[in-house]
């Protein structure tokens, strides 16, 4: 049986393609404050500013490609059982090809009905007031904003739990509850964090097997995929 690799991806990954985080403005994100593009309270008071927000981020997403951090994780499902778990929102994993991805904060491609959560559809085009569900009521974005709950976070630890090795890539680890996911994994097993500017936090120095690389993911990743592909 393959051992199974858990990937933690993060906004680093993903900034490699041209996809702006808030994180390296400040806490703006695209200009605008979080407050006022992604939280359920901007959603109540200014739908129209959020629907335009995340409209010209979609439009932005259909031109990105994946980089070769994306790219050479698709490179470990030919040894491992890969399952990546990703806080961004963006489709980059699947345009690269890799199989088994789990949002954890929702998706810029597809939108949801206000009232029913589980009342999800692909969306492309601009997403505007007076676009209903089946049932009438308003479509929003499919994004956990901040201040939601993650409905996802119970899947994943249920897969960090089960890992031979993780990786975390292009990720600061501060934003909770997804940087805790590394507890429900074995302590022992190894674990490689790729950032250009790591920051381990508590319940990473927790773990012996720890393997830091301080590099992007577009270079730390292949490098880590070639040291585990040896090890096949």
């Amino acid at each position: 049986m393959s051992k199974k690799i858990i990937v933690l991806t993060g906004a680093g990954i993903s900034a490699e393609s041209g996809i702006s985080t808030f994180r390296d403005a400040g806490g703006l994100w695209e200009q605008h404050r979080i407050e006022d593009v992604a939280t359920p309270e901007a959603w109540a008071r200014n739908p129209e500013l959020v629907l335009r927000f995340y409209n010209e981020r979609r439009d932005r997403l259909k031109a990105a490609e994946p980089n070769a951090g994306h790219r050479a994780l698709v490179q470990l499902e030919s040894a491992y059982d890969v399952q990546i778990i990703t806080q961004n929102v963006d489709d980059l994993h699947e345009k690269a090809g890799s199989r088994q991805i789990l949002h954890l904060h929702g998706e810029l491609r597809k939108v949801r009905s206000e009232r029913y959560e589980d009342v999800v559809y692909d969306w492309d085009d601009n997403l505007e007031i007076g676009d209903f569900c089946e049932h009438g009521f308003q479509l929003r974005p499919h994004i956990v904003w901040f201040g939601e709950a993650v409905p996802m976070l119970e899947p994943a630890a249920e897969l960090a739990a089960g890992a031979d090795i993780f990786l975390i890539v292009g990720t600061s680890l501060q934003v909770y509850p997804a940087a805790s996911l590394m507890v429900y994994a074995r302590r022992h097993i190894p674990f490689y964090y790729i950032d250009p500017a790591p920051q381990v936090n508590w319940e990473l120095q927790q773990m012996p097997n720890l393997t830091i690389i301080s590099e992007p993911a577009s270079t730390g990743v292949p490098k880590v995929v070639r040291e585990l592909m040896r090890g096949t």
